[in-house]
């Protein structure tokens, strides 16, 4: 079991839950069950199951949930292209989140690779 408290990539992807709420709360009020509930969830989805799979009996089982939180921020990821697409949010504001996305990324990514 890990700690997940102490994984940065964990309290990097919540500080970033936080970011695309304040986002999603000036998007227009017909996308609140759309695409607003979608990319909350998505958003959601990485913290949590970073924290599922580190609260979990095997490393195996760990990787498998950091595989779920990489396939969230894929999605999330073209949920952003895609509110851009829309103008709901700038091309400035896509590119600052994709920016702190992709980093995040990178991070599941090398701690999928260092768990044996």
């Amino acid at each position: 079991m890990h700690n997940y408290k102490k994984l940065e990539v964990w309290k990097e992807s919540v500080n970033l839950v936080t970011k695309i709420y304040l986002l999603t709360n000036n998007f227009p009020d017909k996308e609140k069950f759309g695409l607003i509930s979608q990319i909350n969830r998505s958003a959601v989805s990485m913290p949590s199951n970073i924290a599922e799979g580190a609260g979990r009996s095997s490393q195996k089982e760990f990787k498998l949930f950091l595989g779920y939180a990489l396939a969230s921020s894929f999605e999330l990821e073209t949920q952003l292209l895609i509110s851009n697409n829309l103008n709901f949010i700038s091309e400035a504001q896509k590119v600052e989140i994709t920016e702190k996305l992709n980093l995040i990324q990178k991070k599941i990514y090398s701690l999928i690779k260092s768990l044996k």
